[in-house]
């Protein structure tokens, strides 16, 4: 460069002054570091953190572990952007990524989301691409964009909060060697990205992240391991959510003097939990909402309304009851999942949603009663009228009128068990005096199958909810039909003079109102906790009383159960042969009704009372007979019964070895049936028949009662179903 300013061939009159200006082009500034910090109290997520370092590890040879787009998706406020700036800082660390780090947040969900191409005017900046150079169209940008990188060693591409595919293709590298890590509350499938979905933490990394992000703020606030019980508490108000429960530490920090007791206590008691959850700069509520403002209006809908449902998971069948439709809304269903706004349940054809989106969902319906009051009615009567039909399978003997509804009992039940908590939750809907009516009678069709499965905390739930509508209403039939199967639910549970008080209730408003097949019902529940508290003689009476109204109205199948009871007190009163004889009769009256149910049970009595009188080998036909049919039925809790009668049969007899292998089958079949007591009782009768390597002194343990089986008739049920209200 020369100091001299060459002046020739100017055309000069008058004095000239020379002015030379230099200027020395520097490169444009870069931003190749560009990540945000990581999130206090990071903790869980070790699994997620594992898939995302073999996605990004740029010596993977594996052709399916080497990918160019890593996708992290989930739920506002599940900690996606947490994630993925963890793992970039990992790879960093690593020395994976010697070219830099670029992040870009796309807002995807705000009113104005960034733009592709406004993403790319920024990520060429921090390229260090000068913005004069920067080309005009989007096209040219993207160009330009790929160039640059192709120039550069391994760069890792971080683009948060995209919302669509959109958004994000024009930010992919033309090679193989950099990354593109995307976090978004979409799937975003169709970018061919490996895909990382994010759920709620598991309670413990929640309450981990509780106190860790508290320690930060305060290193000896040790609130939250001076009280795991409150704070696991708290986790789980919060949904196991990272952004609630970084609003929860927030809300602690900024009063020390605050017990975490107390704020789980405010969080446990506000009519609004979603207003608590918010800490001035951040709110669950306003996470949920954009992603809510973006849905279309039928998904929006749908959204609201399956958070209606009472129970944990939403069927398909539920779904189209609740949006008032005639098939099930599955495009919007899935749609809402890609949003993970919903997920799969665990039962295949049913969803589920985050406990905070459910209240989320619940409160966009707040000022609409008329849609909450419909939507809830038409679910309500088509819980009954489908519970009402599974329960005819459930009651149908051979001769009867086939029920439409249910091929087979094990479809009613598979209903059943799908259903179970939505049941168990819209049965006490009826505490509302619009749903009482419709909420008692389909409380009333869940007996058999709450004592079926032995789900008898949910039975004497329901039954309870159901008398006190009932009462409350004034209608004294059903409400002697509630008090019933609440006596049948209590005694079964071996809650004897609780049942006692519920029965004789029961039968005093049946009596009043002439209903003579209620009486015998009660009667019969009376025999059994009579019989439980050690009133033989009354129980022998109460049984006999049952018998009779059942052979005066011509029911037969109340007459075998009653005779099937009255067999037991009768052993109980060391009436064998006479307990022998209601058997017989009981026998034949289940068998010419085809009732195989009550046959199963009277052939397991039958043998305790062959056994009592040393026809062992009799017995042991009996109780096998009674675990054929048990085992045909799916009667898991009957076929424990009768292999732990066969069991201590065969230890009579001194095989020794067979008894203890149908004492560990009975322990299986208890476990089946939701009986875990009686399943370690099987195995601990099973691990004492084991023979010792030489003789003690410790005394043989006892022989165990034998396991008998009562008939427990469900109360009558009351015709017909409601209607549905106008859509």
């Amino acid at each position: 460069m020369s100091d001299v300013v060459d002046f020739r061939g100017g055309d000069f009159r008058g004095p000239v002054i020379g002015k030379a200006e230099y200027r020395q082009q520097a490169p444009a500034p870069t931003a190749l570091d560009a990540l945000p910090p990581p999130a206090a109290g990071f903790t869980g997520r070790e699994q997620e953190l594992a898939r995302l370092r073999a996605a990004l590890d740029p010596s993977a040879t594996d052709a399916e572990q080497a990918v160019l787009v890593t996708a992290v998706s989930g739920l506002g406020g599940i900690g996606k952007t947490a994630l993925a700036v963890q793992a970039a800082y990992a790879a960093r660390e690593a020395g994976w990524f010697p070219g830099g780090m670029l992040f870009v947040d796309l807002h995807g969900y705000d009113d104005v989301p960034v733009t592709a191409d406004q993403a790319l005017q920024s990520l060429l900046r921090a390229l260090g691409v000068d913005p004069e150079h920067i080309p005009a169209t989007a096209d040219e940008r993207a160009g330009l964009y790929r160039s640059v990188l192709a120039e550069r060693v391994a760069v890792l591409i971080v683009a948060d909060n995209a919302s669509s595919p959109e958004q994000v293709r024009p930010l992919l590298p033309g090679g193989s060697k950099h990354r593109v890590l995307v976090t978004s509350r979409d799937r975003l499938a169709q970018l061919g990205a490996r895909l990382v979905p994010l759920d709620q933490l598991t309670p413990e990394a929640a309450y981990e992240l509780l106190d860790r992000a508290l320690r930060i703020a305060d290193p000896d606030d040790g609130r939250v391991a001076g009280d795991t019980e409150a704070a696991a508490r708290l986790a789980g108000l919060c949904g196991y959510l990272p952004l609630a429960l970084q609003i929860a530490v927030a809300l602690l920090a900024e009063d020390p003097g605050k017990p975490v007791a107390e704020l789980a206590d405010e969080l446990g008691t506000s009519y609004d939990r979603l207003a608590a959850l918010d800490d001035g700069d951040r709110s669950v509520r306003a996470a949920f909402d954009l992603s809510y403002r973006r849905l279309p209006a039928a998904q929006a809908r749908l959204l609201s309304l399956l958070a209606l449902a009472p129970g944990p998971e939403v069927s398909e069948e539920v779904s189209a009851v609740l949006a008032g439709e005639e098939k099930p809304p599955l495009a919007d269903l899935r749609a809402l999942a890609r949003a993970h706004l919903v997920e799969r349940g665990n039962n295949v054809g049913c969803w589920r949603m985050h406990d905070l989106v459910r209240e989320f969902g619940a409160g966009v319906l707040t000022g609409d009663a008329k849609a909450v009051d419909a939507a809830r009615y038409r679910l309500l009567a088509h819980y009954y009228r489908w519970a009402d039909a599974a329960d005819d399978r459930l009651r149908w003997l051979p001769g009867k009128q086939e029920p439409a509804r249910f091929a087979t009992r094990a479809e009613a039940l598979a209903w059943f068990d799908r259903e179970r908590a939505g049941l168990v939750a819209a049965a006490q809907w009826g505490r509302a005096k619009r749903y009482a009516r419709v909420a008692v009678k389909l409380a009333l069709c869940l007996g058999t199958y709450f004592e079926w499965r032995r789900h008898l905390d949910d039975l004497i739930t329901v039954s309870s909810a159901a008398q006190e509508t009932a009462h409350g209403a004034g209608d004294g039939k059903n409400e002697a039909m509630a008090l019933i199967n609440l006596g049948n639910a209590l005694v079964v549970a071996g809650r004897s003079e609780e049942s006692m008080d519920a029965t004789l209730r029961g039968r005093d408003l049946c009596q009043s109102h002439g209903d003579r097949e209620g009486e015998a019902a009660a009667w019969n529940n009376l025999g059994l906790a009579l019989r439980d508290l050690g009133c033989i003689d009354d129980a022998v009476d109460a049984h006999t009383r049952s018998r009779d109204l059942c052979r005066e109205s011509h029911d037969r199948e109340g007459e075998a159960m009653a005779l099937n009871n009255l067999g037991l007190a009768l052993e109980e009163a060391d009436r064998v042969a006479d307990a022998i004889d209601a058997y017989t009769r009981a026998l034949t009256l289940s068998r010419t009704i085809g009732d195989r149910q009550i046959e199963a049970s009277v052939w397991n009595n039958f043998g305790n009372a062959l056994e009592a009188v040393g026809r062992v080998d009799e017995a042991l036909q009996a109780y096998r007979k009674d675990l054929d049919f048990c085992l045909g039925l799916e009667h898991w809790y009957g076929a424990g019964q009768s292999l732990d009668n066969i069991a201590l049969a065969l230890v009579s007899l001194g095989r020794v070895g067979d008894a203890r292998a149908h004492y560990q089958q009975a322990a299986d079949a208890y476990t089946r049936a939701n009986a875990p007591q009686e399943a370690a009782e099987a195995r601990a009768r099973a691990a004492a028949l084991t023979a010792p390597a030489a003789p003690t002194d410790t005394p043989a343990p006892d022989a165990p009662p034998a396991r008998t089986a009562d008939s427990v008739p469900p109360a009558p049920r009351p015709p017909g179903a409601p209607g549905t209200v106008a859509r």
